[in-house]
């Protein structure tokens, strides 16, 4: 036995959610299939099934713990699909992975592609568009307790339609 296994410590586990997750699948393995992973079902984007949006579906891939409670999730958009103009009290990281498109946040516009991450503050606009024609695929971190989004009010459309690039870029 090696010197390091003789002193290693045994380790223990401080709670039946970490015992858990020590026993339990502790990664998400990428299928061949591009941008799926084993395990995780594809749902549509949201459950009301609205007209607000169009052609993108999510994969939640890490559904949070007590010691870190984000989700990490994998939304997908076909070419021409955009996601929901809103707006919420919780924060976004999220990091382009499949594709090109563009990204409202706040009243700018700006393009995204494979690598480039998007910060969303609270509170403000956003929205995304697969609008470069091919898929816009992306990671998107979020609080495990998170609000309702907030769609905008007829004024807050107007003050919004008021940025010509905003005007031209927004689905509603």
């Amino acid at each position: 036995m090696s010197e390091l296994t003789q002193t290693a410590p045994k380790i223990e586990f401080a709670t039946a959610e970490t015992e858990r997750y020590a026993h339990d699948l502790t990664m998400v393995r990428h299928q061949k299939e591009a941008f799926r992973w084993e395990g995780v079902d594809v749902y549509p984007y949201k459950e009301d099934g609205g007209t607000h949006f169009k052609d993108i579906t999510r994969q939640t891939l890490f559904n949070g713990t007590s010691q870190f409670p984000v989700e990490l999730r994998y939304f997908e958009m076909d070419a021409g699909g955009h996601s929901t103009l809103e707006r919420h009290e919780h924060v976004h990281i999220v990091t382009i992975i499949r594709g090109k498109g563009q990204v409202l946040v706040r009243d700018k516009v700006h393009d995204v592609g494979v690598n480039d991450m998007v910060h969303i503050p609270s509170l403000i606009w956003h929205q995304f568009r697969a609008n470069q024609g091919e898929p816009l695929g992306f990671l998107c971190v979020v609080s495990s307790e998170r609000d309702r989004p907030h769609r905008p009010t007829d004024k807050e459309l107007e003050y919004l339609r008021s940025v010509p690039e905003v005007a031209e870029f927004i689905r509603v």
